[in-house]
């Protein structure tokens, strides 16, 4: 070693002992100087001993800290002189795309802020490697690059060039019975290519080494779900033809035969629930075949009913007895219940915001109360839904045989804003729009708004307010004072009122509300084709009272995924004032997330809803229905649909039905971007649905940090000559 012999050089002058009379360090930065001295083995007063600084030198070495390590001595002072290992400063990928290069930087060992080390750096070179090669990259270079940013940091470059992409051709499932490639496409990660695979919507065929070995229990699972109970699937062997990067990808097969369940039993290693109300909601069933899928709903449907009882930690496991001459199984759930839980304690975390009582008031365990895995939860989608939070998260914590404590803890959404925008609109034109608003008003769980809309048909202003829980109760109360100046197609609505709400939570999913509205409303510019003695321009006054009532389960507030929400009201105007009417108004959705069936996350929504109304006495024209819009039929413009008189202009009309499916799919996950592609079909009328018309297309749905907004792409369907037709339409702040 280099520095041994300049020891042995340093000191063979030194015939007799000499004493160190001093330390000294020289180039020091990782480690103190105090530390260094606890780490030499000797002290000041001692005699020198090269033996003991040549330990002194290895052990400084040993911290990998050291580039270089030199010693001298003079007068009896010994001074240490080191050469540090420069450290890494700046860690650069270069290409590769923005969005990944954070996988990459946590997937290399190499750190910033790390000493530099040539084993740690290839180190790193190959874990890159590793990954392209588990994206379907072969033959990819990675080169590194030092810069000296100064005397002791430099930038270390990662300079990617990714190598070819493998396309899988062709799967075969050798020994397959019954089931093809199409069938279980759906199920595996690593597809064959199809014709145009670089379109939307296709299979590329692109190879995903790190889930090969997952495809083959995928594909096992498959089988399993239609019976075969036996079946085994190798693992998969990939043939690779590296002159042009295609690949075919085998499995060998053994199906075995279908299975039949012979019986379905449930046993409790203590009574504490018949069976019978266990056995009421099981999908597999004597006489059924047998299917996997089903087995785990099951499992999951006797746990949730026990834990339903206050067993937290409740324990099933299925003991599957096959009869292989029959080819019938027999399933047994061995249900271990534990001890009944109690919560000890409900702790509330990352609300940096909302005060801990707007949290907990959406939690339904209270210390002391039994465990409910409904309870556990029904908390959770509960504060989802508040719309406060963009995540919510609530865990479990053992503190006793026979007590918990619950984790809550929450991501805080972005609930104020102060927003203004532009847009434009086929009918509106230039749309303008400005807002005050915040949904949690100082944490306080109260929502309060100043809105202003301009376009060229209408100016809108309001100030709002809404309190969920007064008090912490189970009352709201809302209310809004506005100004409206509407354009509409027939007439002018100028409009000023207020209204006030109060509403109780009777159930966990179903409440109700009553409304008062006084407004004051003048009509102008009646289109000369209307009759001036049943639709005058005068101003009238408006008194109404509203009733509703709502049944709620869906899991979030924007973009549930799961649940759904029905809506009766009626409103009544005739409590003095000048308009006498009834106006009904029904709304149903209902939303099914796809992810736990096919592993995307798809949802599904289907809505509708009816309207009508009934006068009596004055029902003025714009307290009429009309359909066309976003909320309606999309692909026309909004409130264009309706009964016209003998000149064709709108009249409005006394019915509406219309109904949409829509399917939404994720596009940019990170930043919450989603697709949409629907159908919308509605008929509305005066005494009967006799016009029907269609709307369909695409649209994006964005959870964006001032709200969801939505931007839809339309075509109508069944549409006329005439028809007032729109092709594009946005919102912002309405639910998905």
């Amino acid at each position: 070693m280099r520095f041994l012999l300049l020891f042995s050089l340093i000191f063979t002058i030194y015939l007799n002992a000499t004493t160190i009379k001093d330390i000294k360090f020289d180039g020091l930065i990782h480690i103190s100087p105090q530390v260094a001295k606890e780490m030499l083995g000797f002290k000041v007063g001692d005699e020198i001993d090269t033996k003991k600084i040549d330990k002194s030198i290895i052990r400084f070495f040993n911290q990998k800290y050291f580039k270089d390590i030199t010693v001298d001595e003079k007068d009896g002072i010994l001074t240490y002189h080191f050469i540090e290992k420069p450290t890494i400063a700046q860690v650069e990928i270069k290409g590769y795309s923005d969005d990944k290069k954070k996988d990459i930087k946590n997937i290399i060992s190499v750190k910033k802020g790390d000493i530099y080390n040539e084993n740690s750096i290839k180190a790193s070179k190959n874990q890159i490697l590793q990954y392209l090669e588990q994206k379907g990259f072969y033959d990819s270079i990675v080169e590194t690059k030092i810069t000296k940013l100064n005397k002791n940091s430099i930038k270390l470059t990662f300079s990617i060039s990714k190598g070819e992409k493998i396309t899988i051709t062709n799967i075969h499932l050798y020994g397959s019975k019954d089931i093809t490639y199409s069938d279980i496409k759906s199920n595996i990660v690593n597809r064959q290519k199809q014709f145009l695979g670089w379109l939307w919507g296709r299979d590329d065929g692109g190879l995903k080494v790190d889930q090969l070995k997952y495809d083959s229990s995928r594909i096992r699972d498959y089988y399993m779900r239609k019976g075969y109970l036996d079946a085994v699937v190798s693992t998969p062997f990939l043939r690779t033809y590296f002159e042009d990067y295609t690949a075919d990808l085998s499995y060998d097969i053994k199906p075995g035969v279908i299975y039949k369940i012979e019986s379905v039993k449930i046993k409790l290693a203590k009574p504490v629930i018949k069976t019978s109300k266990l056995m009421d909601e099981l999908k597999l069933r004597a006489g059924r075949t047998f299917n996997i899928e089903k087995l785990r709903k099951d499992l999951k449907s006797i746990e949730h009913k026990v834990a339903n009882l206050g067993y937290a930690y409740v324990k099933v496991y299925p003991d599957i007895k096959q009869n292989r001459k029959k080819h019938t199984a027999k399933i047994i759930y061995n249900v271990i219940p534990g001890q009944i839980v109690y919560i000890s304690d409900v702790e509330i975390s990352g609300n940096t915001r909302t005060i801990d009582r707007v949290v907990r008031r959406s939690v339904f365990l209270s210390p002391g109360d039994k465990y409910s895995y409904r309870d556990f939860q029904d908390s959770i989608t509960s504060l989802k839904k508040t719309g406060y939070f963009q995540d919510v998260q609530i865990t479990k914590k053992r503190v006793s045989n026979d007590k918990i404590k619950l984790l809550v803890k929450v991501k805080e959404a972005q609930t104020g804003s102060i927003t203004g925008g532009i847009g434009y609109g086929s009918y509106d034109g230039i749309l303008l729009s400005a807002s005050v608003s915040d949904k949690n008003v100082f944490g306080s769980g109260i929502n309060m708004s100043v809105n202003i809309d301009y376009s060229s048909k209408s100016l809108k202003g309001s100030i709002s307010f809404f309190n969920p829980r007064v008090f912490d109760s189970l009352y709201s109360l809302g209310g809004s004072i506005y100004n409206n100046n509407n354009d509409y197609y027939a007439y002018t609505e100028d409009k000023k009122g207020a209204n006030l709400n109060v509403g109780k939570q009777f159930t966990r999913h179903i409440s109700g509300s009553v409304g008062y509205t006084l407004e004051n409303t003048k009509l102008s510019d009646l289109d000369a084709s209307l009759d001036p003695i049943l639709y005058p321009e005068e101003t009238t006054l408006k008194s109404a009272v509203t009733i509703s009532a709502k049944y709620d389960t869906t899991d979030a507030y924007y973009l549930p995924r799961h649940g759904m929400e029905a809506i009766a009201s009626m409103e009544y105007a005739g409590i003095g004032g000048d308009d006498k009417y009834l106006k009904n108004y029904y709304k149903f959705s209902y939303f099914y997330g796809l992810e736990d069936l096919i592993d995307y996350d798809m949802i599904l929504r289907y809505k509708a809803q009816l309207k009508l109304a009934f006068d009596n006495g004055y029902l003025p024209i714009n307290e009429k229905i009309y359909m066309g819009g976003l909320t309606t039929v999309r692909g026309y413009e909004s409130n264009s649909l309706s009964p016209e008189n003998s000149a064709g202009t709108l009249i409005g009309g006394k019915r509406m039905f219309c109904n949409s499916i829509e399917a939404s799919i994720p596009l940019v996950e990170s930043m919450k971007m989603r697709g949409l592609l629907f159908l919308d079909y509605g008929f509305t009328g005066d005494d009967s649905f006799d016009i029907s018309r269609g709307g369909t297309g695409l649209g994006i749905e964005w959870t964006s940090p001032l709200g969801a907004i939505q931007l839809i792409f339309a075509t109508p369907i069944n549409d006329k000559p005439g028809d007032k037709t729109s092709s594009f339409e946005f919102s912002m702040g309405r639910r998905f």
